[in-house]
């Protein structure tokens, strides 16, 4: 049974409110000097949260990684979970920026190939970051959840928008975009859940083109398919230091 063209054209549920960093209550009040502050403190303590867990690290040691004092942090944050709750909303928002810097000349296949490439890539130098987010966002209260959930949708239209343009162009048939963008970005966040056992396997370019090779067979029509073999062939024909180059060209 062929899904139905609904399942594509469903609108975007209404944006939520963007994440105000000033929901952390702070003791100081210049913006700039707050911002400054609490990225040197939130590198601490993701290194940390990672490596120790979310529970048994303490204020303390992050305050020693950081460089500063326990009472200087408590002037940027009120507790531990304000520390979380920002360590894992600087997380979501390196995955968005590098998602957003992804070239927007390229045609629909090499874009969504451009977005997958490009989320694995964070995923890998952020590993630990990863996967501080799979472990520690239940120790957070609702209210924060529901910021880190709203980075999270935020971040995976990025690629429901190069899934939509696919669909669009006739490349691939139609699908429930929402969950199919789940799918891709579950496959990114797996190279850091499993990295262990993957990384014996495959490098990071084969876990890519292996994976997105699944996904454009999984969905493309005859003319994706055509324009995938062509896709292939203009990667293969670069030189491996400009695949990735490629990959945003691909005709």
């Amino acid at each position: 049974m062929k899904p139905s063209k609904s399942m594509t054209r469903k609108p975007p549920a209404a944006p939520r409110k963007a994440f105000d960093p000033m929901v952390v209550k702070s003791q100081v009040t210049d913006v700039a000097l707050v911002q400054r502050r609490r990225e040197q403190i939130v590198q601490a303590a993701v290194e940390l949260f990672s490596t120790q867990g979310f529970y048994r690290t303490t204020i303390q040691q992050v305050a020693r990684k950081a460089g500063v004092s326990t009472g200087l942090i408590y002037q940027y944050a009120e507790t531990k979970e304000d520390v979380l709750l920002l360590s894992l909303v600087s997380v979501m928002e390196r995955f968005r920026r590098e998602l957003e810097s992804i070239d927007e000349g390229a045609d629909p296949l090499g874009r969504l190939h451009a977005a997958l490439d490009t989320y694995c890539r964070v995923v890998d130098r952020h590993r630990d970051a990863a996967i501080l987010a799979y472990r520690s966002t239940m120790s957070l209260p609702r209210e924060y959840r529901d910021y880190i959930k709203q980075a999270e949708v935020a971040t995976n239209e990025l690629l429901a928008v190069r899934l939509r343009a696919c669909i669009e162009a006739g490349l691939f048939r139609e699908v429930n975009v929402e969950l199919v963008t789940y799918q891709f970005s579950l496959y990114a966040h797996s190279w850091s859940l499993k990295y262990w056992r993957l990384s014996e396997l495959v490098d990071l370019d084969e876990y890519v083109a292996q994976g997105f090779d699944f996904f454009v067979h999984a969905m493309a029509t005859p003319k994706g398919r055509l324009r995938y073999r062509r896709f292939l062939a203009s990667r293969e024909s670069s030189p491996p230091a400009r695949r990735r180059a490629a990959a945003g060209r691909g005709r």
